[in-house]
């Protein structure tokens, strides 16, 4: 595996064979192969070079959360009362299965986390019962997300 560093090179039949992928990883490889017009093998080779070389990190089925009843969704900035707190705060979120995504940032906060919860209450119950309890956080600042516009990976 290529380290973070080293850029990979990609042709236009590698993005091609992204693009199909990214917009459906259920695509079978025939179908790709006759839209490219390569050999389905010649897809698999390329295939595992991509993923050898790490920028293809496997595929997924996206949930939709909403038909769970996962409604609210928020960014909770984090202030830690000291930087030492962080892996220990990050340790204690990863046990809060709401809490979707964590990040280190620069500015006002140590952390900034994305969190989706069935509702306001439901969000309300998250912060005061799991994440205002963990040892080091000082304070949190919340928005909630009332609708998301973009969702989208890079472009290939």
């Amino acid at each position: 595996m290529k380290s973070n560093n080293e850029n990979i090179k990609i042709d236009g039949i590698d993005k091609k064979i992204l693009r199909f992928l990214m917009d459906d990883a259920r695509k079978p490889v025939l179908e790709i192969a006759r839209n490219i017009g390569i050999s389905g093998a010649a897809i698999h080779q390329r295939l595992r070079k991509l993923e050898a070389s790490g920028l293809i990190a496997g595929s997924k089925f996206i949930i939709n959360p909403k038909v769970l009843g996962y409604t609210t969704m928020a960014y909770i900035g984090i202030y830690l009362d000291k930087a030492m707190s962080n892996p220990v705060a990050v340790k204690e979120l990863e046990k809060i299965p709401e809490v979707l995504e964590c990040h280190y940032t620069t500015g006002n906060w140590s952390i900034l986390i994305k969190v989706l919860c069935r509702d306001n209450e439901h969000l309300m119950h998250v912060l005061n019962r799991d994440i205002q309890q963990i040892e080091g956080v000082s304070r949190t600042e919340t928005f909630i997300s009332l609708d998301q516009q973009i969702d989208r990976q890079i472009t290939i």
